[in-house]
């Protein structure tokens, strides 16, 4: 069933599928063998490939992220501004930094943001071994909130076969936002098996916010729909984690969740064009 005008998405949180990403990322492969997607990133799919799946779901744009991790750069800001420049209506640039480094991560989401047009930083704790409190975050949040971009990172426990420790909402993402209150953060993976976690955290902070990313429509926790659907409805934004989840896939599922139509809006779109600043 294609989409219709008010189904239009934007998915928070994107990556290109990589032939060598699996190979990079070896704790994710069991993820992708259990999600069914492995024949993706094995054989890979090129940005036009992407981008007519895209079409053919209904998502109008991705925000495309880096990836970074200890002593290597998987995914580089410059590749990802590449396909964003091949596509600037459809992809959006989310950067990644060496966190390990913090003067040239600072100078680094810089350039990503001024230079070429990115519009969030992510990093994504259990690559690094370590939650958002960590001293090492901190210079660029404060970066952030000089740049007027969100800082986006994964909640919840790892499908990857790394510790879930760095992904508990409460204490790590709870610290963060009483620490640094303008700055915007959206947590993707919706936090589980702390979802009740990080909607509290999403309700007690004006500039937090969550992303679906991961995890199947038909599989959303209920107190995440209803969050969705009442006191919540500006707080959610709708995201695949691609290629891990098929937009087509998801758009489908989300069609077959009992949201009113300016909830769905909301949901699927209206959320990030505001957190997000796009035009």
């Amino acid at each position: 069933m294609p989409a219709t005008n008010n189904e239009r998405a934007i998915d928070a949180w994107a990556q290109p599928a990589l032939k060598h990403f699996i190979e990079d990322v070896p704790e994710a492969a069991r993820l992708f063998k259990q999600s069914h997607t492995s024949h993706i990133v094995e054989s890979g799919i090129t940005a036009d490939q992407m981008v007519a799946s895209m079409d053919a779901a209904g998502v109008e744009r991705a925000m495309l992220c880096a990836w970074h991790r200890p002593g290597k750069s998987l995914t580089t800001n410059d590749e990802i501004a590449e396909i964003v420049a091949r596509f600037p209506d459809r992809f959006v640039g989310v950067a990644a930094v060496n966190l390990e480094k913090p003067v040239e991560a600072v100078r680094e989401l810089d350039r990503a943001v001024n230079r070429l047009g990115f519009k969030a930083l992510r990093v994504i704790p259990w690559l690094w071994n370590r939650p958002p409190n960590d001293k090492l975050y901190y210079p660029l949040y404060v970066k952030c909130i000089e740049l007027d971009v969100p800082f986006c990172t994964q909640v919840g426990h790892t499908g990857p076969l790394m510790p879930s420790e760095p992904g508990r909402p409460v204490p790590y993402l709870d610290e963060v936002a009483l620490a640094f209150p303008e700055l915007k953060i959206v947590g993707g993976h919706i936090g589980y098996p702390w979802t009740d976690e990080m909607i509290s955290v999403a309700w007690k902070h004006e500039n937090v916010f969550i992303d679906t990313s991961a995890h199947l429509p038909r599989y959303y926790p209920p107190q995440l729909i209803h969050f969705m659907k009442s006191y919540g409805r500006e707080k959610v934004l709708f995201a695949t984690n691609f290629p891990q989840l098929p937009f087509e896939k998801c758009m489908e599922q989300v069609r077959a969740l009992d949201l009113a139509d300016d909830v769905r809006a909301a949901f699927l779109r209206e959320n990030a064009l505001r957190v997000f600043k796009l035009s």
